[in-house]
């Protein structure tokens, strides 16, 4: 009786393909995740300052313009230089003209301090 060979499993040549396959799909995968955690990053500081901005402007309208308004916004963004030419502008409309006011990027943990002055006038910067 002649004994069966059993031929079941995978090669040594065949699992260091599949892991090597792996490797670049890692390899892709880790910046395209890194720069979309970037760009999160980027709108969510600039939908906090957007918020910022109207929270202040409806305390200015609504209590009257006696005193500055201000709100404090943490910056999520951790690397430098971030904004390119549309972001860090708040666009708003005062008496049928748009505006943009421009601010310059920060980076966590610092903070954005949105205030308004007893004038009207809008500003952003880096607390």
């Amino acid at each position: 009786m002649a004994l069966k060979k059993n031929n079941k499993g995978f090669t040594l040549a065949e699992l260091l393909i599949v892991v090597a396959i792996i490797a670049v799909l890692v390899a892709i995968a880790v910046p395209v995740f890194n720069t979309q955690l970037e760009k999160s990053r980027e709108a969510t500081d600039m939908s906090n300052v957007r918020a910022a901005y109207a929270e202040v402007v409806t305390e200015y309208l609504s209590s009257g313009a006696n005193a500055a308004k201000y709100a404090s916004v943490t910056a999520k963004q951790v690397q430098n230089s971030w904004q390119n030419t549309e972001n860090g502008k708040l666009w708003t409309r005062i008496n049928g003209q748009e505006h943009s006011i421009s601010f310059d990027a920060v980076v966590a943990p610092n903070k954005y301090l949105v205030t308004i002055s007893s004038k009207g006038s809008v500003d952003v910067k880096q607390k």
